[in-house]
């Protein structure tokens, strides 16, 4: 699971809310030429972090729409608590003010997931989210299960930047020790996991996609792998996006250059859709993993709980080498995204009402059939919150489950789908 953060000071500090003030971009005149731009609040951030967002720029013409545009992008580096812009016109044109207020960025606290394999799990993170004010984020965490209390026990290092020495090079970089009982494949889990990712934008939306992992299961070996992909993301935001579409298609192989405990390849197809009608939001999703080839018991698929299906629990029983997973959400915006203050840390938060539909296929054969599909209904309600995206609590329920299923999730379903486990 990637970037992993404890929401514990927003859940404490909820009922001393100080809501800040709308943007003024609707004071300056469309059309008229921006003469000058200036930044205030970056007090740790630096100015080119927020410059390669903007569109509005010194000698064209003002865009309100542009700052709609820029605002979004500056809310998806999730830097800031919140993003305003004060025009000052004369006869000759505006000058711009974009007025930051900048997000805590060193967080000592308790650091928690949510995972099929092991549950809740609880430690202790110590993060920064903006290293040198260059938009790199750096954690340090070690978390424990809590059902047994120590039964499992995790220690994980995550570092990441949209960008490289300049370049557009959004790059992510995993190291986790895991030393546990993995109740779903029914082994002792004692592994090491590295990763990297690199990320290369071609131009707006359209990514290239690199990416190498090591892992090593003590009594079975390592499994290293190679993965290249192409990315198309054209969503209005990174974080609760509203408007458009998230394509990634990825090819990746296991066992590569050592394929003595698996060989296998996986072709991977993740689709997001999104669509605004007032404050409502249609989400239609689906992802995809075919895996021909050799593969040991502990890579194999399971589904159940608020990661994948939250009409079912995570249950050893089932599970599969290959699956598909659809789903068709619709969000209420309770409450937009607002800025608050605790204690003089600048946070935000919004609430979603959530309804939704989901099915799945899990199989081992060539090609499944409709003994291999499960579907669900689930409704609940998210909290937006900072680095977590937002926390998730749900109510599934299938008439194969048995009965409701309540399940708390962190990270929109869509990111947590893809590192259910871990």
């Amino acid at each position: 699971m990637k970037r992993i953060l404890s929401s514990l000071t927003f859940l404490l500090g909820i009922g001393a809310v100080a809501f800040a003030g709308e943007s003024l971009a609707g004071t300056c005149t469309e059309g008229k030429p921006v003469q000058s731009i200036r930044f205030s609040g970056l007090d740790d951030t630096q100015p080119h972090v927020v410059e390669r967002e903007l569109l509005n720029a010194s000698g064209k013409p003002f865009s309100s729409e542009n700052f709609r545009i820029e605002k979004l992008n500056l809310e998806s580096l999730d830097l800031f608590s919140d993003i305003s812009l004060v025009c000052t016109e004369s006869a000759d044109g505006v000058e711009l003010e974009y007025r930051f207020t900048e997000l805590l960025h060193w967080i000592p606290s308790p650091a928690g997931k949510k995972t099929d394999q092991d549950g809740w799990m609880l430690g202790l993170a110590l993060a920064h989210l903006n290293v040198a004010g260059e938009d790199i984020r750096v954690e340090a965490q070690y978390r424990t299960s809590v059902s047994p209390l120590f039964d499992s026990k995790e220690f994980a290092i995550y570092a990441s930047s949209p960008w490289l020495l300049g370049l557009p090079l959004s790059w992510n970089f995993e190291l986790l020790r895991t030393d546990s009982w993995d109740d779903l494949r029914n082994f002792d889990d004692r592994s090491w996991y590295s990763h990297l990712e690199i990320g290369a934008r071609l131009w707006k939306d359209f990514s290239f996609l690199w990416a190498a992992s090591y892992r090593y299961v003590q009594k079975y070996g390592a499994v290293p792998d190679l993965g290249v992909g192409v990315l198309l993301d054209a969503r209005d935001s990174k974080v609760d996006p509203h408007l458009g579409a998230y394509e990634e298609f990825r090819v990746t192989r296991y066992g590569a250059f050592y394929a003595d405990v698996e060989d296998y390849i996986e072709f991977l197809w993740d689709n997001r859709l999104y669509y605004p009608m007032g404050r409502f939001i249609t989400g239609v999703s689906s992802l995809l993993r075919y895996r021909p080839g050799t593969q040991m018991f502990f890579d194999r698929l399971h589904q159940g709980g608020a990661n994948t299906l939250r009409g079912f629990d995570p249950d050893s029983s089932i599970h599969g080498r290959h699956e598909a997973i659809w789903n068709v959400e619709e969000r209420f915006v309770l409450l937009e995204r607002h800025p608050f203050s605790v204690m003089g840390a600048n946070l935000f938060w919004g609430v979603q009402l959530v309804a939704g539909v989901e099915g799945s296929f899990l199989w081992d054969t060539q090609t499944p059939d409709w003994g291999d599909y499960r579907q669900s209904v689930y409704g609940g309600i998210h909290f937006i919150i900072p680095a977590l995206d937002r926390i998730r609590i749900e109510a599934g329920y299938s008439p194969d489950g048995g009965e409701i299923k309540v399940a708390v999730g962190l990270y929109d379903k869509n990111t947590s789908l893809r590192w259910r486990s871990r």
